[in-house]
C-alpha cells in the first residue's frame, strides 16, 4: 500500500463534515489528487467524499458509471468562480431591493419604536445560526476568548462535528496571537476529547476546572457574549450591551480565580483530614438538603458516581447513616475549611 493510500485510509476513519469548496477536506484532496494522476477513481470509493462531485471536481465517466473522472482544476475553478460571482450579484440585487423597500418606511415618524439599544441583544435560533454567529464574531477577534463549558457530552455525531468546528475556530484565533481561557467542570478534566483538544491546540490556551460552573458562556474580545436561551441549546442570545458583557466578564474572572489549573500545568487539589475537595463540595450540597440526583446533576456526574463519593465521605467521617452524616459534616468543620480555601 502506498503512503498516499495509507493516508487516505487513516482519514476515512473520520466522519465527513460539511464544508465549502474553499475548505476542501483532507480526504477529498487526497482522492482528487489521485484521480488527476490516474485518470479516474471508483464511484464506490468516492462515496465517502460527496464534496468532490458536489463541487464539480469529479464527474461520471461516459459509458462507465461505476467510475468517476477528474475535471481539470482550471475548469473546476472557473465554474466555482462563476457560481461565486453569481451569488455576489444576487446579494447586490437583494441589497438594492431591501433599500428600496425600507426607504419610504424610514420617512415614517419613529418616536414609538424601540431605542438604539434594541440591537444589543439578538436571539439566535438553531444550531447552524448559533455556530455561524459565533464564527463570524471570532473571525474578527484578535485579543481574547473566554469560555465556560459545563458538562457537555460529545459522543454523538452532532457533538463531534461541533467539537471539530470549535477546534478550528479556536486555532485560527490563536494563530492571530489571541489568548483563550476555558473553564470546565472537574468531571471533564480527564475526558479523552478534552485532553485531545489541548494536545492539538497551539498557542496561548489555558484551562481550569471547578466542581460547579454556570451554564455555557462565550465572551469574545470582551465586547460580545453568547449565552444559551433554551434547555436544549437550540436558542441562544448574542449580547453586545457593554454593561451585560462586563457583568459576564466579572463572573468569569471570579470563577477563574477559584478554579484549579488543568492546562498547560495541571494542579492537584489538596485533601484535608482525608476529605477530598470533591467530597467537601458534596458535603455542602448534602447539608443544603439536595438529593443524590440533584448532586450528580450539579457536579456533572452520574448518580452512581455521586453515591460512591457520598459513601467515601461517610466512611471518612465514621457515619453509619444518612442522618448521622449530616450531623458529622457540621461537627467536622470541613465546610469551614472549604470556605477558607476560597
Amino acid at each position: 500500500m502506498t503512503g498516499e493510500a495509507h493516508e487516505l485510509k487513516a482519514i476515512r476513519d473520520e466522519p465527513h463534515l460539511e464544508h465549502g469548496p474553499e475548505d476542501l477536506c483532507a480526504e477529498g484532496t487526497v482522492l482528487y489528487t489521485r484521480a488527476l494522476r490516474e485518470g479516474r477513481v471508483s464511484a464506490l470509493e468516492a462515496a465517502a467524499t460527496p464534496c468532490l462531485t458536489a463541487y464539480g471536481l469529479l464527474q461520471p465517466s461516459v459509458g462507465h458509471l461505476d467510475w468517476l473522472e477528474p475535471v481539470a482544476p482550471a475548469v473546476a475553478l472557473h465554474r466555482l468562480l462563476d457560481v461565486s460571482a453569481q451569488r455576489v450579484a444576487e446579494e447586490r440585487q437583494r441589497e438594492a431591493r431591501l433599500s428600496a423597500m425600507f426607504e419610504p418606511l424610514m420617512q415614517v415618524d419613529g418616536r414609538r419604536t424601540a431605542g438604539a439599544d434594541a440591537g444589543a441583544v439578538r436571539v439566535l435560533s438553531g444550531i447552524s445560526q448559533i455556530n455561524q454567529a459565533i464564527g463570524d464574531v471570532m473571525a474578527d477577534a484578535t485579543n481574547e476568548l473566554l469560555c465556560i463549558q459545563p458538562n457537555i457530552h460529545y459522543g454523538d455525531r452532532r457533538g463531534q462535528a461541533s467539537q471539530h468546528l470549535s477546534l478550528r475556530r479556536d486555532q485560527a484565533m490563536l494563530d492571530r496571537g489571541a489568548r483563550i481561557r476555558t473553564l470546565y467542570q472537574h468531571t471533564q478534566r480527564h475526558l479523552p476529547l478534552v485532553r485531545a483538544r489541548y494536545e492539538q491546540l497551539r498557542g496561548d490556551a489555558e484551562a481550569r476546572s471547578l466542581d460547579e460552573v454556570t451554564d455555557r458562556l462565550i465572551i469574545v474580545d470582551r465586547t460580545v457574549g453568547f449565552i444559551p436561551a433554551s434547555a436544549d441549546r437550540t436558542l441562544a442570545l448574542e449580547v453586545r450591551h457593554p454593561a451585560l458583557v462586563a457583568y459576564f466578564v466579572t463572573t468569569f474572572e471570579r470563577l477563574w480565580r477559584l478554579a484549579t489549573p488543568m492546562h498547560p500545568q495541571a494542579a492537584q487539589r489538596p485533601s484535608l483530614n482525608g476529605v477530598t475537595p470533591r467530597q467537601r463540595t458534596i458535603a455542602s450540597l448534602l447539608v443544603e438538603g439536595h438529593t443524590d440526583t440533584d448532586i450528580a446533576d450539579r457536579l456533572g456526574m452520574n448518580v452512581r458516581t455521586a453515591r460512591v463519593h457520598i459513601a467515601k465521605l461517610a466512611a471518612s467521617l465514621g457515619s453509619e447513616s444518612r442522618a448521622q452524616l449530616g450531623y458529622l459534616i457540621a461537627e467536622s468543620g470541613i465546610l469551614r475549611q472549604r470556605d477558607g480555601d476560597q
